[in-house]
């Protein structure tokens, strides 16, 4: 039977990685390159790495560092933070990033992302969705971590990243993220239809239960940080994945 992906979601800022509760409180969690070796070993499906400082301090990525992280990683790794030029893009790829995830660019420089689809393919770009309710109640789509609004609804975003020709959406709800309570599983049973692409839920959830029910609701894949960082209620860090996995809709 087919398996949907579980992915860990890191969070890295100056060659270290936290982990962040609804973007804010970042919590120091551990060395970024032996944490990549624990989840090589563990067999992930997929790994994403995003720089959430990046685009807040206008850096661009850490190529030389992000190639130590790939010479440990022997799965499938998506990067996103700070990309904002096409010779970035390549070098992202000539290091071993399989997949590049936008976010901010996706609305600063969208001639970037049809650039990048068009000379590395579809397959290769990510967009990265972060979502979050405003103090109406509307939820509308933020870029720079979470600090800046757009005004544009998830729907429309997703109609966008659609037609820049992005191959997969992350779609992240930052009202959830790091709470360990559960996906905005109506964030995606309300988009998961209005897109032909996959979409990967992600932000909340804090058991394999949150993952098959964003599966139910439409998703393909389910990434995490917190559920794959931390262990137990007083949420000691320790690195794990699950043996079982995720499946299709009974």
């Amino acid at each position: 039977m087919y398996r949907n992906r579980l992915i860990p979601c890191l969070l890295l800022s100056h060659k270290s990685l936290f982990k962040t509760v609804q973007f804010k409180k970042p919590r120091y969690i551990g060395d970024p390159i032996n944490t990549v070796k624990l989840f090589s070993n563990k067999e992930v499906d997929e790994l994403i790495i995003v720089d959430f400082t990046a685009s807040v301090e206008n850096r661009g990525p850490d190529i030389e560092y992000l190639k130590l992280i790939t010479s440990e990683c022997f799965m499938p790794l998506c990067y996103g933070g700070g990309v904002t030029d096409i010779h970035q893009v390549e070098a992202l790829f000539k290091v071993g990033i399989e997949k590049i995830a936008f976010n901010t660019s996706l609305h600063l420089n969208p001639n970037l992302i049809r650039e990048a689809v068009r000379n590395f393919g579809s397959q290769s770009i990510i967009a990265s969705i972060d979502v979050k309710k405003t103090i109406l109640g509307k939820k509308e789509v933020f870029i720079k971590s979470g600090k800046l609004k757009t005004r544009i609804s998830p729907k429309e975003m997703l109609r966008y990243v659609e037609d820049l020709g992005v191959g997969e959406v992350l779609l992240t709800s930052i009202d959830h993220e790091g709470l360990m309570q559960g996906y905005d599983h109506q964030l995606i049973h309300d988009l998961a239809d209005t897109i032909t692409i996959p979409l990967i839920a992600n932000g909340g959830a804090g058991s394999l239960d949150d993952c098959n029910q964003a599966i139910k609701n439409g998703a393909s894949a389910a990434a995490a940080g917190s559920l794959f960082i931390y262990y137990g209620k007083k949420q000691a860090v320790l690195v794990n994945y699950p043996r079982e996995r995720i499946s299709v809709n009974e």
